[in-house]
């Protein structure tokens, strides 16, 4: 299991959503309990005055923000590291962090059968319950109702410079997974539109479901037949290069230690078939993140939210973060 450190929000005990006024009260409330003149413990005072000068502060508080909680962490080494309770990286931090997504052709989870056994049961299709667990007298990092959204955030709209072909295939993008992942996996969580953890990049789509992260990127290509060679879509003498991804999957998986965190390329055309484009994939292609068709997406991305442990769960702490990190 990956241990993490308690957020600053955690530390004062208040919402991602708080005040400055909420912000302040829990600062004193925390500061009378752990002052050593009170007989409180140095370390954890240090970690409440660390937290209220971050949050306390309106350009640091947003820039912690937006670096998902990493521009400022507390760092204190006394008691016990946090951790993500029943989840942490797969297979106890076993896999190192991935770069792309696993390019296997598994069939999705549904209904795994060998001969003479029984369908398996579908644990990511059942109904999502949230990690920590939503109870009287406690103050969630996001209200209970936040966490029930299926998607939040918008696809990016048209800006002075146009660009419609990028807004096409982003609001795309989020209809396929609303329409395809959302319906299914009832804990996943579909956050559209955020910032990279290094800057002010754009970062088209996340879904989180269990303690698992997709990255979600998209090109849109004519309707034909292409290759993919580890670095470009090929159609014929043409080149297409698809969306650098691989960098923003690292700097995730470093912000987000306790969750897999993987990228996927989705490649769609006008055609409103799935199965377009078709792409076929250069032999001993190793490495980078292969783009894939919007039948092919939909059926990898499946798998891999929900092979993950327990993926009906909706990890709080994690969608509280990346909801900062909205644009």
């Amino acid at each position: 299991m990956t241990s993490r450190l308690p957020s600053h929000y955690e530390v004062l005990g208040v919402p991602v959503t708080a005040s400055p006024q909420e912000v302040k009260a829990a600062y004193r409330r925390a500061a009378r309990v752990h002052h050593p003149d009170h007989g409180g413990d140095p370390a954890e005072f240090r970690r409440v005055t660390l937290a209220y000068e971050v949050l306390s502060d309106p350009k640091r508080r947003e820039a912690y923000d937006h670096s998902y909680f990493m521009s400022s962490p507390q760092r204190e080494t006394a008691g016990t590291p946090w951790s993500p309770g029943a989840g942490g990286t797969d297979d106890g931090g076993a896999q190192p962090p991935s770069s792309g997504h696993h390019g296997d052709n598994r069939r999705f989870f549904t209904e795994r059968r060998t001969p003479g056994s029984r369908a398996q049961r579908n644990p990511a299709g059942e109904p999502a319950v949230y990690e920590p667990p939503y109870a009287a007298g406690m103050v969630p990092l996001v209200p209970q109702q936040t966490a029930a959204r299926r998607e939040h955030g918008e696809p990016r709209r048209r800006g002075v410079f146009g660009a419609a072909a990028r807004i096409e295939r982003e609001q795309r993008t989020a209809a396929l997974i609303r329409r395809q992942i959302l319906s299914e996996i009832p804990s996943a969580r579909l956050v559209n539109g955020l910032h990279s953890p290094a800057g002010g990049a754009y970062v088209a789509h996340a879904v989180l479901a269990g303690y698992r992260l997709a990255l979600v990127d998209s090109m849109l290509v004519p309707v034909g037949n292409y290759a993919w060679d580890g670095a470009h879509l090929l159609q014929g003498s043409r080149a297409a290069a698809p969306p650098l991804l691989a960098n923003y999957v690292r700097m995730f998986q470093e912000a987000f230690p306790e969750l897999n965190v993987q990228g996927f390329v989705l490649v769609q055309t006008p055609d409103a078939s799935l199965h377009q484009p078709v792409i076929d994939v250069h032999r001993n292609v190793t490495g980078g993140i292969e783009p894939l068709n919007a039948s092919k997406f939909v059926r990898e991305l499946k798998f891999f939210l929900a092979s993950g442990p327990q993926p009906n769960t909706v990890y709080v702490p994690a969608l509280a973060r990346l909801l900062t990190g909205l644009h």
